[in-house]
This record gives structure tokens, C-alpha cells and sequence, in this order.
């Protein structure tokens, strides 16, 4: 029986063994780290199926989820689970408590303080030594000071919550050292929440507004509530987005023709950026589910109580919906992908991610127009070792 998860020998692909799993038939019997089996979905009408389905839990608090990596119970377990491992009607009045913060509206108010970010990271960048590491200098500070900002965490701090958070999503460290990250984590947010609930202004940001809006609803702050959103948040804020942009920009760097074409047309970088999420699926660990009843499902009966994964990576490479999945293609019309999953649970800050995007590479082509790799494609670092793919190092230089 085939284990999950996989890593892959092309950052351009899934993993072999998803590619094996989508061969061998619509549902397969896979082995999770922890021991326990899962059906693992492969197609992309099926992964779209069970995450839309509401007999598929997404409640990790039962005996058979499928985690992707060991767990075990822990003093630093967290006294309430987050968003994406709700289900409604918990979910719906958590989401819709929070929807509001990514609105259109309120993302076109941000985005002149997005670019300031972004051209100061460049400033800085082109300042300095070259070659220089571009995760670095740019693509993990940006959106850390941006989701900072957003959410009223003082981005001083970073060093703090980005290194727990590369725990949190690395297959490396052992569990107890994941629950002492995640323990730590959730104490800063709870300390942050605390010293904000006690000022007599708390802030005119997520958090604060939300302490606000608690206060004058009930006359009170829902503590773990507000630390499990924050954790979500900060943790998935930065560390996804910053893998987006280092994979994108070694994606543009690789393929002369895709980033010639951006630099005489940029009205294209939102199709780009909606082809670089497709065709990379960086983290499908969140896609995880169990059967609430019994459900015939990608041509087998899923039974109440047994765990499903959606392997959204191998869904997005689906050829019967994108045609040579491999090739990086902006012209695809790819923004029905499911990078940022489906359903109830589609990622609430997509929006964000996706301006974000759109801003680090519009700046780059337009500032940088030398802009080249420092090292040999085949040495760059990759994350086969994380949760969330992405490049450890991205050498760059410029002209």
C-alpha cells in the first residue's frame, strides 16, 4: 500500500507517486504517516466532490483523519481548533465573523501599502550585495509584514513566529518539538490578545476589530476563539504566499519566453499568477477529510468513519481539464484550480495571496529587468521536507 505524503522529482509536477496513484484508478488505499489508511482522490471532479460535500468532516478531532504527519496529545494541544478544522454550523459563524476583513473594498484600501512593501524590499535588495538570496530579501518579508500589519502583530517579532511556523510545517522535527512550537506560538497570540483586550483602543486592525466587535456584542472577548484565528491566519498569512512568490519567480527566471511575454503585456501577471498556483498546489495537507456516513464517491463506497485525502497537487495536473498539465502556460485560463482548495474551506485569504503576487512580480519585471538566477537550476534547495512546498534558497542576481 502506498504511503503519503510524496515529494517530487520536478518542481513543475506533482509527486511520481501521486502521477501512480491517478493511474492505478479514481480511489486508492494509501497508508498515512501515523499508521492509519485514507482513500487518496486524484481526479479533478472527484477532489472538487468530496470538498464540497458536506458528509466529509473536517473536524480533526476524529479517531480516523488522516494526518500528514505522526501526532500524539500534548500539554501544548490548543484549547480550540481553527477554522479549517470546523465544521458548520461552528464554521459558518466563525467564517462569516471574519469574511468581512477580505473584502474587495478593504484589499484595494491595502494595496498602496502592499506596493510601499514591496518597493521598499526592492530597494533594499538592489542596494545590497548581489547574489542575494531573494527569499530572504524579499519573498518571506513581504507578505510577514503585510499579514503583520493586517492582523496587529508587531512585525518586531518575526523572527519569533517565522521560525515556529517553519516547524509547525516541516516534516522534519519530531512531534514533541511541532507541540512546543505550536505551545509557543498560541502563548504569543494569547499574550497579544490579552494586552490588546485590556487597552482602552485595541486597534484599528483584524484584531482589534474583532475584540471590538466581541465587546459590544456580548460584552466580552472570546480569548481562544480569537487565539486559534490569529494562528490560522499568521501561520498560512506568510508561509504559503512566501513560497508562491520564490517558486513564481524561479518559474519566470526558468521560462525566458513566459517572462518576455509579462514584460511586453503586464495586464497578463493576474493570468500568470493564477497559472503559477495551478500548475505548483503548494500545500494540499488542509485537504483532508472523514466520511460522517457512507458515500459512493470516484467509484467505490467510502464508508462512515474512514479518512479521505485530496490530492489537489495531481488534480490541478488533471489532463481531462488542463490539457499538457506540465507546461506553464499563461494563456491556460486556469482559475478554476483548486490551489486554494474548495468548498466551505476555500482559503480565506486567496484574495490577499493573489495581490500579493500580482504586486512582488509586476515590481520585479518593471525594476528589475535583469533580474537572473545565480546558480545552476538543478542546485536550487526545495522543500520536499514541508508541508507547504516551496524553495529554501533562491540565489539571484541582476545586470
Amino acid at each position: 500500500m502506498p504511503t503519503l505524503p510524496a515529494v517530487r522529482s520536478c518542481p513543475f509536477a506533482p509527486p511520481d507517486e501521486y502521477l501512480r496513484l491517478r493511474d492505478a484508478g479514481r480511489a486508492v488505499r494509501v497508508r498515512m504517516p501515523t499508521g492509519s489508511t485514507a482513500w487518496a482522490l486524484t481526479r479533478h471532479a472527484d477532489v472538487r466532490a468530496v470538498l464540497g460535500d458536506p458528509r466529509f468532516s473536517s473536524d480533526r478531532r476524529l479517531p480516523q483523519y488522516p494526518f500528514f504527519a505522526p501526532t500524539q496529545p500534548s500539554a501544548h494541544a490548543p484549547a480550540r481548533i481553527s477554522l479549517i478544522g470546523m465544521d458548520p454550523p461552528e464554521h459558518s459563524r466563525a467564517r462569516r465573523a471574519v469574511v468581512g476583513e477580505f473584502t474587495v473594498k478593504r484589499l484595494e484600501a491595502l494595496q498602496p501599502r502592499v506596493q510601499q512593501i514591496v518597493d521598499e524590499h526592492v530597494d533594499r535588495m538592489l542596494a545590497g550585495p548581489r547574489p542575494v538570496d531573494l527569499v530572504e530579501a524579499l519573498a518571506l518579508p513581504v507578505p510577514s509584514m503585510v499579514i503583520c500589519e493586517l492582523l496587529g502583530v508587531p512585525y518586531a517579532d518575526h523572527d519569533f513566529f517565522q521560525t515556529r511556523s517553519g516547524l509547525l510545517l516541516s516534516r522534519v522535527p519530531t512531534v514533541e518539538e511541532r507541540n512546543q512550537a505550536r505551545g509557543e506560538l498560541w502563548g504569543y497570540l494569547g499574550r497579544l490578545i490579552d494586552a490588546k483586550a485590556a487597552a482602552e483602543d485595541p486597534g484599528d486592525d483584524l484584531m482589534g476589530r474583532q475584540i471590538a466587535r466581541q465587546k459590544a456584542e456580548s460584552g466580552g472577548v472570546d480569548r481562544e476563539a480569537l487565539i486559534a484565528l490569529g494562528f490560522l491566519l499568521l501561520v498560512a498569512g506568510h508561509e504559503t504566499t512566501a513560497n508562491m512568490i520564490s517558486l513564481g519567480v524561479m518559474a519566470l527566471l526558468s521560462r525566458p519566453d513566459q517572462l518576455a511575454a509579462l514584460r511586453a503585456d503586464p495586464s497578463r501577471t493576474p493570468a500568470a499568477v493564477e497559472e503559477m498556483l495551478r500548475i505548483f498546489t503548494i500545500a494540499e495537507f488542509v485537504n483532508a477529510r472523514v466520511a460522517t456516513e457512507d458515500v459512493e464517491l470516484a467509484g467505490v463506497l467510502i464508508r462512515e468513519g474512514e479518512g479521505v485525502v485530496a490530492l489537489s497537487s495531481v488534480a490541478d495536473h488533471d489532463p481531462e481539464v488542463f490539457p499538457e498539465p506540465a507546461a506553464l502556460d499563461f494563456d491556460r485560463g486556469a482559475r478554476h484550480h483548486l490551489a486554494f482548495g474548495f468548498g466551505i474551506h476555500q482559503c480565506l485569504g486567496q484574495n490577499l495571496a493573489r495581490q500579493e503576487l500580482r504586486t512582488v512580480f509586476d515590481t520585479l519585471i518593471r525594476r528589475v529587468p535583469g533580474l537572473r538566477l545565480a546558480v545552476d537550476p538543478d542546485e536550487l534547495p526545495y522543500k520536499d521536507d514541508a508541508h507547504v512546498y516551496g524553495l529554501h534558497e533562491l540565489p539571484v542576481t541582476w545586470d
